[in-house]
């Protein structure tokens, strides 16, 4: 696992030591980053389910101008921040140790709006249709923001709703990779 692009480009990342967690593959990072490139420069990213916080790494190290990363493990959390230390990216970061619904409410509270929101639950438990409802019922996106979702393959319909719409999406063996966008009001999915 390293980052791919940018500042940091080529720099090792660890692992978090002990947890079951499913990094992105490179390949499959390689190939959203690709699709972002042009949303990156400048823009507030969220990485939620951080893990390794490679996703968001990799679009700080691509020019994103601050990133907020978030896992409820502390594990995770120090393995985010030995990470960021190692890109020399963490003066353009912050990591939150929470749950993923009571950190979306706070960072509502914070009226924080995102440009891009990186969403990586963990496969099989349900956690992406109530994220994208706490993001737009917080208004946690911008006008022009959207939502890349890693979900397991095959799942993606359980993202149909009246708040986001899938505009383009790519398989990859196991995973599929979603963006979404919200709706126009009252336009069904």
């Amino acid at each position: 696992m390293r980052v791919i692009s940018g500042k940091a480009r080529g720099l090792k990342l660890r692992a978090a030591e002990g947890l079951n967690t499913r990094p992105t593959a490179d390949r499959i990072k390689e190939n959203i980053f690709n699709m972002l490139a042009p949303d990156l420069p400048g823009c507030m990213f969220l990485d939620l389910f951080s893990g390794t916080g490679a996703i968001g790494i990799e679009a700080l190290s691509r020019s994103a101008k601050f990133a907020v990363f978030v896992d409820n493990s502390p594990i995770a959390v120090e393995t985010i921040k030995r990470n960021l230390d190692a890109a020399k990216l963490m003066c353009g970061a912050r990591v939150i140790c929470m749950d993923y619904k009571p950190a979306l409410e706070q960072l509502a509270r914070e009226k924080l709006k995102f440009d891009v929101i990186f969403l990586d639950p963990p496969y099989y438990t349900g956690f992406a249709p109530e994220c994208l409802e706490l993001i737009a019922g917080g208004g946690l996106l911008n006008d022009t923001g959207f939502v890349v979702a890693e979900l397991e393959h095959g799942t993606k319909h359980c993202l149909n709703s009246y708040r986001f719409e899938i505009y383009k999406s790519r398989d990859y063996g196991a995973a599929s990779i979603v963006f979404l966008r919200q709706a126009q009001e009252g336009v069904m999915a």
